[in-house]
């Protein structure tokens, strides 16, 4: 089974992301001198901060009383504060969970974490303030940082597909073994973390740990809410029903985007990479997919996903081209032939022998380790 790499160990070693990690550092090191703390809590840390040398460190939205605040900024340390009032932390050290992105949702999911960041974004984003969008870049920056050190080490494939598919469809069941299967080979699955195709192939992976029963079992409760309108609130109830029923499933990576905030993420991706700007979530979610892409059927945002990815794998500026499986010929050459324009990108340059089309989701992960070489 796929475990996901130990956070600590691969994250840079002068980035404190937890008060552990910051007491740790105080014992061992006796200094926190060049360190970067991000998002930890040290209202009761102001003892510490008093007496250890903190030259040339950097606060990143780190509560502290003022004497502490005063203490450290005259040793040379920079302190951004928190920023007041905002529905989500520019600073954060870690990926977001389900359980954090739907805190309240018994309440609705309008009062949740996410929709009320999303609601942030509509306002702010209409207005041009400066300031807004400084934040929104450094949360961004922030996500992306987390997540490679989440990655690192990791062989990641994606899973693309569109939001349209209906939970209870037999493409549905499809994509969620697609997920279960790549996780079960040591894969970690990254899906754009939306609904339909992205949130089956997310369930798989959560999936993997468990007999054929739980995910039929699963299929069948979340059938009851097909798809997330009209109601969201039903449509996550009935996920985290499962997860209650089965915890701790198998890991994997959704990378959704308040971008499109009437998409809500799903909550079987266990960490959840959320960005405010698409381009940077589309780009980097498929940067990270060195193991290749699994694309099932979608329409102009799987469209653009494919194409984002057999860019750099025709000019190989991210060195060797990755694996592209696409799946269901008539879709992808018919209803939208993009499949001719692919092969015809890919003619006589290397890309070509990392290609395939196949046409049914069960010859996916065949496919993939036949182009993986």
């Amino acid at each position: 089974m796929q475990t996901m790499p130990a956070h600590a160990a691969h994250h840079n070693d002068r980035e404190i992301e937890s008060l552990d990690e910051f007491d740790a550092t105080v014992s061992a090191r006796g200094t926190l001198a060049g360190f970067r703390v991000q998002a930890v809590d040290l209202t009761d840390r102001t003892r510490e901060l008093l007496s250890t040398d903190t030259v040339g460190a950097v606060f990143l939205g780190c509560p502290m009383r003022e004497d502490a605040a005063a203490k450290i900024r005259a040793d040379g340390a920079m302190v951004f504060p928190p920023v007041p009032d905002l529905p989500f932390d520019p600073y954060r050290g870690l990926l977001y969970s389900p359980d954090e992105l739907f805190a309240s949702l018994a309440d609705g999911y309008e009062s949740t974490p996410d929709a009320r960041a999303y609601t942030w974004f509509q306002q702010t984003k209409a207005d041009g303030d400066v300031f807004a969008s400084m934040l929104r870049s450094i949360h961004d920056d922030a996500v992306s940082d987390a997540l490679d050190e989440l990655l690192s080490g990791a062989r990641v494939v994606g899973v693309m597909g569109g939001h349209a598919m209906a939970r209870g469809t037999q493409a549905y069941a499809g994509a969620a073994r697609l997920g279960r299967e790549l996780a079960r080979a040591g894969l970690t699955v990254a899906t754009g973390g939306g609904p339909g195709a992205m949130e089956a192939a997310n369930l798989g992976a959560y999936a993997a740990p468990f007999n054929d029963e739980m995910l039929a079992e699963s299929l069948e409760l979340l059938a009851k809410a097909p798809k997330f309108t009209p109601s969201i609130t039903q449509w996550a109830t009935l996920a985290f029903e499962v997860r209650t029923r089965w915890p701790q499933g198998g890991p994997s990576i959704g990378i959704p985007t308040w971008f499109y905030g009437h998409e809500p993420p799903n909550p079987f991706a266990t960490h959840i990479a959320k960005y405010f700007a698409n381009a940077t979530r589309e780009d980097g979610l498929l940067a990270r997919c060195t193991a290749g892409v699994v694309f099932l059927p979608g329409a102009a945002g799987t469209v653009q996903e494919i194409f984002d990815n057999a860019t750099p794998n025709y000019y190989e500026s991210r060195g060797e081209p990755t694996p592209m499986v696409l799946v269901d010929r008539a879709h992808w050459t018919e209803r939208l032939p993009t499949w001719p324009l692919l092969q015809a990108l890919a003619r006589e340059r290397a890309m070509e022998a990392r290609i395939a089309l196949v046409d049914r989701i069960e010859e996916a992960p065949e496919a993939l380790k036949r182009l993986g070489g």
